[in-house]
């Protein structure tokens, strides 16, 4: 086996390629890879991995010795399914990585959202606080958890570990209809349409793919439907929720705040509605959900026993 990693900086440069190396038996390694510089950097290799990369028919034509290609990820919008088909290519990708982490990343959006974290953490150290008539400030509204209902759409790996430390804090756990899908009960939980969710749930957490019937699938319609105290977290995919569509319903107080870690266009070089600074309550971070070290080099261990088989 002959391979060649295209961006190992996207897995950062502190995880252990080793497990890879062995495998293949050595691994050319290129920090970053410029769309021009990868017919050149692939020629002459069966094996390519990559995390955000793009390959295409081009490429395919160009590199006949190429037989398989490793994303070191879950998505597989970066490749050319279909060319590589026609080709003989086996495309793999990187699944159940990332439950803890993401799961994680989670909760601390909708506990920092439910408690006002970020709130009362201004006013306690911009002298607010100090300036209080007693010991304590109580202006932004507090959300228990306990006996709150948390809707979740998409109940796949990343879902049940959200399920899993919702249910320790006494949540109660209703899922919701993704397109497509049919109300039912699934793991003991009622499935049931996604408006009577949006009726329902307190927090409303979003767990699927981007696909052309679930882009926009939470948009002005939606967000009208939800309550004035609920909060909607994305840990997902952008694209999931109409973001023009939201910020105004957060300025509105047609729902209560949100927790973002992704956006439509990533880095948002070209702006975002929800990077205006006259947001209430929404808290956004740089697709940051999945990175931690335990993940990323489990996300190696995973490519290296997928090339392995």
């Amino acid at each position: 086996m002959k391979a060649v990693f295209l961006d190992t900086l996207t897995l950062g440069s502190d995880v252990d390629l080793s497990p890879i190396e062995q495998v293949t038996g050595g691994l050319t390694c290129y920090d970053r890879t410029a769309p021009e510089q990868v017919l050149e950097r692939i020629q002459g290799f069966d094996t390519v991995l990559v995390n955000k990369v793009v390959l295409g028919r081009a490429h395919f034509e160009a590199c006949p010795e190429l037989n398989t290609i490793a994303v070191v990820a879950t998505g597989l919008n970066n490749v050319d399914l279909e060319a590589a088909k026609d080709h003989d290519i086996t495309v793999m990708n990187v699944t159940n990585y990332g439950r803890s982490t993401v799961a994680q990343h989670t909760m601390a959006l909708i506990l920092a959202l439910a408690t006002r974290l970020l709130d009362y953490n201004r006013d306690a150290r911009n002298g607010t606080w100090g300036k209080s008539d007693m010991f304590c400030l109580m202006d932004y509204p507090i959300m228990e958890l306990e006996g709150k209902t948390l809707g979740i759409v998409g109940y796949g790996d990343l879902g049940q570990g959200v399920v899993e430390r919702a249910k320790a804090f006494g949540m109660n756990i209703v899922l919701g209809c993704r397109p497509g899908q049919q109300p039912g009960e699934v793991d003991g939980y009622s499935r049931v349409p996604l408006d009577d969710l949006l009726a329902q749930a307190d927090v409303l957490s979003l767990h699927c793919l981007l696909t052309d019937d679930t882009r926009n699938m939470i948009g002005e319609r939606e967000l009208g439907l939800m309550k004035p105290t609920a909060l909607l977290i994305n840990t997902s995919r952008g694209g999931l929720v109409d973001e023009a569509a939201l910020a105004n319903a957060l300025r509105n107080g047609q729902i209560a705040g949100a927790g973002f870690d992704v956006l439509t266009e990533e880095p948002p070089r070209n702006g975002n509605p929800l990077l205006a600074d006259d947001i209430p309550n929404l808290i956004l971070t740089p697709h940051s959900a999945w990175a931690s070290r335990e993940a990323r080099q489990r996300i190696v261990e995973i490519t290296a026993g997928n090339l392995a088989r």
